[in-house]
C-alpha cells in the first residue's frame, strides 16, 4: 500500500526571525519523517507580511530596532553570538537590511510552481539574516533565483502574479494568521502549530498524520 502524502502549510514572512527558525525546524522534521519511512511530506509555503508598508529602499535592521525597541535591546542582540547556533543557523543581525518582502514572496511563489519553493525560501532567509542582502532589490533577487535554479518568466514582474500574491496575502490573514502567530503551520488533519515550535513538535504532528497499520 503506498504511503500517504502528508501536507503542511506554513505561513511565514522572509524577514521574520521566528519564521526562519520554524521553517528550518519544519523542513528538517519533514526530512526525518521521510527518512524514517513515514512517507512524503508536501510543504506549502503561504505568504505573510509582518510589515506590508515597509519601504523597499532598505534600512539597517539595528536602526529600525533602535527606534522601535530601544538601544538596550540592540546591545543585547549584538552581544548574543549563540542565537540560532542550535539550529545550525547564522544570524548576523548587524548586516540585515529591513525592507519590504513583497517581491521576495513573489519569487518564492514562482519557485514553488517549479518545485523549488523550499529551496528558494531557505536561500532568501539566509540572504536576509546571514548575508545582509537587500531582498527587495530585483538584481539581487535575479541572482538568488539563478542560484536556486528558478527559471524567470518573461513577465517576471508583471501585474498578474502581483495581483495573485496580494489575493493570497489577504486569504492568509483572513484565516486568522497574524504577526504574533507566524510561523503558522497547518497540517492536513486540522492540527495548527503557531510560532517557532521545537522540531520534535513538528515531527510529532507529522507522525500523528500517519495512518495506523
Amino acid at each position: 500500500m503506498p504511503s500517504q502524502v502528508r501536507r503542511a502549510e506554513i505561513a511565514l514572512d522572509l524577514a521574520c526571525v521566528r519564521c526562519y527558525l520554524g521553517f528550518t525546524r519544519l523542513t528538517r522534521a519533514a526530512r526525518h519523517h521521510r527518512a524514517d519511512g513515514g512517507g512524503e511530506v508536501d510543504i506549502v509555503i503561504r505568504p505573510f507580511q509582518a510589515e506590508p508598508e515597509a519601504p523597499s529602499a532598505g534600512e539597517p535592521l539595528f536602526e529600525v530596532w533602535r527606534r522601535t525597541r530601544g538601544e538596550a535591546f540592540v546591545r543585547q542582540v549584538a552581544s548574543d553570538t549563540s542565537f540560532g547556533v542550535a539550529d545550525g543557523l547564522e544570524f548576523r543581525f548587524q548586516l540585515a537590511l529591513f525592507t519590504n518582502t513583497f517581491e521576495a514572496h513573489r519569487l518564492v511563489a514562482r519557485a514553488a510552481r517549479q518545485g523549488l519553493g523550499e529551496r528558494m525560501a531557505e536561500r532568501l532567509f539566509r540572504a536576509y539574516f546571514t548575508d545582509g542582502l537587500l531582498i527587495s532589490d530585483r538584481t539581487t533577487l535575479a541572482r538568488l533565483s539563478a542560484e536556486a535554479g528558478v527559471v524567470e518568466a518573461a513577465d517576471t514582474y508583471g501585474t498578474a502574479d502581483a495581483a495573485e500574491l496580494r489575493a493570497e496575502l489577504g486569504r492568509v490573514r483572513a484565516v486568522g494568521v497574524h504577526v504574533d502567530s507566524v510561523p503558522d503551520v497547518r497540517f492536513d488533519d486540522g492540527t495548527v502549530l503557531k510560532g517557532a515550535q521545537p522540531e520534535d513538535a513538528y515531527r510529532a504532528a507529522l507522525t500523528a498524520l500517519t495512518p495506523a497499520g
